[in-house]
């Protein structure tokens, strides 16, 4: 059963990439996704690769890995993806499903609609993938 526009915005809002967002935004970005049901063992993202479509996991598990290492399991309001769908860099995982898994799916092509629309998200999001960045390089 598809979810609601306002159970969208709800998994949305728990991402800290879109946190700063406000409800009106949030609203385009849900109505910007696609819901997708996959099997278990589907790849969802290929260390590398080029990707352009950032997950939110509704249902189910996937395995992160890198260079074939496990490097943590991820479940039911996760995310993954956001770098790639903002600045277009290579994958820097594989993200394997060990379940069958429910994702909300939002490409490029919707996100970039949206921030047009909308210029606000794009400063927001910014701001907060500078600081999921800065993280990242202090550990």
């Amino acid at each position: 059963m598809p979810l609601r526009k306002n159970a969208k915005v709800e998994l949305l809002k728990r991402v800290p990439l879109f946190a700063g967002c406000s409800k009106a935004e949030l609203g385009e970005l849900a109505a910007s996704t696609d819901e997708l049901a996959l099997p278990e063992g589907r790849v969802l993202a290929r260390e590398g690769r080029s990707g352009r479509e950032f997950f939110v996991l509704i249902d189910g598990t996937v395995c992160v890995s890198r260079g074939g290492r496990t490097l943590t399991e991820l479940g039911a309001g996760d995310w993954f993806g956001e770098i790639a769908l903002v600045t277009g860099a290579p994958r820097t995982a594989t993200v394997t499903a060990t379940s069958p898994v429910d994702v909300l799916v939002l490409d490029e092509r919707a996100f970039r609609r949206v921030v047009q629309e909308m210029p606000s998200i794009a400063l927001k999001v910014m701001a907060s993938l500078g600081q999921r960045l800065a993280a990242d390089a202090r550990s």
